[in-house]
């Protein structure tokens, strides 16, 4: 099956590198470009992408309120936000905005196919050393009022909200498997009905929702 990816960003020579690095994979196809958020969000409505690289700052409209708009609606489309610096200002906001991740703009080709793939997917983008170096760094700057128990929570059972808990931790399927003694399989399993019981679109606003409400703490012990 062949992605389908839309490059969003205002530098011509980005789009370019980026385009060309993605057609080399045979798996991938560029579908479409944007310049600014307006288009961005206009042309995934048309192209209907599998992942939008959607660049954090752009003109018109920047890719956070563009990637609120353009997943309004749309369970179809992943958007990978592409920022210059991996402690970017921004990037707490385009979590909660909806985005499925993040890569830096320097990040090595390899690495760029992989996270699209990952993206596309479902699972994480986010390496879990990242995962918690990032999540705690953006997700504890709202005050502590604003972490309440939604009621989301009391959809999960016992050992699924010690999996997000976990999950929100940075630890992968695996370890987590290896910490219950249960098969990879198992959690899995577990991760995908918490997903669907929460509500969120993939495991990084599993994430995002693990430390908004709450559930787990920034600077809690992995």
């Amino acid at each position: 099956m062949t992605l389908g990816v839309l490059i969003a960003d205002d530098q011509a020579l980005m789009r370019t590198g980026f385009r060309m690095i993605l057609d080399a994979e045979p798996d991938l196809e560029v579908v479409g470009e944007a310049a600014n958020g307006r288009e961005a969000v206009a042309e995934a409505g048309r192209l209907r992408p599998d992942v939008v690289l959607m660049d954090v700052r752009m003109p018109e409209m920047d890719g956070i309120e563009a990637t609120r708009r353009l997943l309004d609606g749309n369970d179809d489309t992943k958007v990978l936000m592409l920022t210059t610096f991996d402690m970017d200002e921004y990037v707490y906001e385009a979590l909660r905005a909806g985005a499925s991740g993040f890569l830096v703009k320097d990040v090595p080709p390899e690495q760029l196919v992989a996270g699209i793939r990952s993206v596309a997917s479902g699972d994480s983008l986010l390496a879990p050393s990242v995962t918690r170096r990032l999540i705690q760094e953006f997700v504890r700057r709202p005050p502590d009022a604003l972490r309440t128990h939604p009621p989301e929570l009391s959809r999960l059972t016992a050992r699924e909200v010690e999996v997000l808990r976990m999950t929100a931790r940075g630890l992968s399927n695996a370890e987590i498997a290896t910490e219950f003694f249960v098969s990879e399989t198992t959690v899995k399993t577990h991760v995908a009905h918490l997903l669907t019981k929460l509500g969120v679109r993939d495991r990084v606003q599993a994430v995002v929702f693990a430390y908004e409400s709450g559930v787990v703490q920034p600077g809690d012990p992995a």
